[in-house]
């Protein structure tokens, strides 16, 4: 299904932290990476997290978000991303997303707003940026602010901004099946340095990180004036990913030549429905996700995959027939999407012969007899 690009830089990269002695958290790999990072993707500043999920976490603490209030969340994501809203005590109200990139659906969006309402999360959709222009605009309209979960987005673009841009706060993921891999780890981004400041605090047990003290002339006694979290990166992952950021022009390349090989290969099986890219923004193609026919038993799909060595599994979930949620009103896209998509390898090493062999299986299966559907 997925596969890291790693090599020689990064062993000698957590060699170099080895040697360093600091290999906890928020020590000076992390700095380093997040300023590298902050660029990259056209924010003033980054925090290295622990995953995306605590990214999230903070994005809302520091937005305001807590008990009462309502965040409007795409429905069609890892559940990551509504128990965020969770943690910081508001509700997830999901919305639809929309048929052909399953980005969320800005009619779907105002529909739900209340007057509970306090933001929205849009999720970029294994990569591709929703509809931030649309999004921005309700924002505005009802006052609310705006998250963009780029947990699979590194390398996007939208309207020739990067993601992690394109609203008042962004969360990465560096989760080992992501574009650029620590194996684990992520990053909040902003423009508003402000923002950036209340994260980082809350982000080391609500002080300020021990290398801000490291050179001082006295004993500076940190004191704790607000709850916070443990959601640090070590600096062992921060030497990867910054190793990882300089590698990613050309993973997004070879992931890019993947999957328009991949359409090449697919694109008159009248079964499968194929993964679209918009014109107007850079799709980085951290999943390859097909749509399979009614018609076919997709179990049956992914068993005769797999016994011929081809990985593949479920797109993602609809948030919203999740139990922990409780009853939720159908948001049928979204349900249709969980249903019916099937992801097939997708990664920055997939050779020629490999795409050709996945495709021709894929080719092979969707017309067996066996999964078509009772």
């Amino acid at each position: 299904m997925g596969q890291p690009t790693v090599g020689d830089e990064e062993l000698a990269a957590v060699k170099a932290v080895f040697e360093s002695g600091w290999l906890s958290g928020a020590g000076p790999a992390c700095q380093a990476f997040e300023a590298e990072f902050a660029a990259a993707v056209g924010a003033t500043g980054a925090v290295a997290t622990s995953n995306c999920g605590s990214a999230l976490h903070l994005a809302q603490l520091v937005l305001g978000a807590g008990a009462g209030d309502e965040v409007i969340v795409a429905d069609y994501t890892f559940p990551a991303t509504g128990h965020s809203v969770m943690w910081a005590g508001a509700t997830p109200v999901f919305a639809d997303v929309r048929p052909d990139i399953w980005t969320i659906d800005p009619a779907s969006v105002e529909d739900k707003i209340t007057s509970k309402a306090v933001g929205i999360i849009a999720v970029d959709s294994f990569g591709q940026p929703a509809d931030y222009d649309e999004l921005r605009a309700i924002a505005d309209r009802h006052k609310l602010w705006l998250i963009e979960d780029a947990a699979c987005a590194s390398g996007a673009t939208y309207h020739g901004r990067p993601a992690g841009s394109l609203a008042d706060v962004a969360a990465f993921s560096f989760h080992g099946r992501k574009g650029i891999t620590a194996g684990e780890g992520g990053a909040l981004v902003s423009a508003d340095a402000s923002l950036v400041a209340h994260a980082r605090k809350l982000h080391t047990y609500g002080i300020s990180p021990a290398i801000t003290r490291a050179n001082s002339t006295d004993l500076p006694v940190p004191s704790f004036d607000e709850l916070g979290y443990n959601y640090r990166m070590s600096d062992v992952q921060a030497a990867i990913m910054r190793e990882q950021l300089k590698r990613m022009p050309q993973l997004l390349e070879a992931r890019s030549r993947a999957a328009d090989r991949y359409a090449e290969l697919l694109g008159d099986v009248e079964l499968l429905t194929l993964p679209i890219a918009l014109d107007d923004r850079t799709h980085p193609w951290q999943s390859y996700v097909i749509g399979l026919d009614p018609s076919l038993d997709r179990g049956a799909v992914a068993h005769l995959l797999r016994e011929r060595g081809v990985g593949c599994n479920f797109g993602t979930y609809a948030s919203h027939v999740q139990p922990l949620y409780g009853d939720q009103p159908d948001l049928p896209v979204s349900r249709r999407l969980f249903d019916r998509h099937l992801a097939i390898p997708m990664h920055a090493n997939l050779a020629d012969d490999d795409i050709e062999y996945v495709a021709t299986t894929v080719r092979d299966v969707v017309s067996a007899r066996e999964t078509q559907a009772a």
